[in-house]
């Protein structure tokens, strides 16, 4: 995969109004085959009632990171990307600014892709840690 240039990332971070990327309002600021960079800007509707990021905002930044990275590596007319599995651990609390998840792949397989990805703080501050699992599938599994 050739990086995404200005137009590309412009198309993609439009290809996520309306869901969780929207919602949470994350934009992808890099895409390459090795590294997958996406940002959130810390608004209320990601903070939980203690006014700190709420873990399950951390988690879906990460998971769209792997995701997107995975369906962009794969034969999107043939298969789909889908989160299989993931584990966060999260290391600062962050009450405000912008966080920044950068994703690398672990493992690129047939039926797997395995993702790490480290979240940091505006201040570039590790906030949390991130092993994602996404499942490659045949796309027929997914519309009948």
């Amino acid at each position: 995969m050739q990086p995404l240039n200005a137009e590309q990332l412009a198309q993609l971070n439009a290809s996520g109004q309306r869901t969780m990327q929207e919602a949470l309002s994350m934009t992808f600021t890099e895409v390459t085959a090795e590294r997958i960079v996406v940002q959130m800007v810390v608004t209320d509707a990601a903070r939980q009632p203690y006014g700190i990021v709420h873990g399950g905002a951390t988690v879906a930044l990460c998971e769209t990171a792997a995701s997107v990275g995975t369906a962009l590596g794969i034969d999107a007319t043939k298969y789909s990307a889908v989160g299989l599995e993931i584990n966060a651990n999260h290391l600062r609390p962050t009450r405000a600014g912008t966080l920044t998840a950068t994703a690398t792949p672990l493992h690129r397989g047939r039926t797997t892709w395995v993702w790490d990805i480290r979240v940091t703080n505006q201040e570039g501050k590790l906030t949390a840690i991130s092993r994602c699992t996404v499942a490659v599938i045949p796309i027929d599994r997914l519309h009948p």
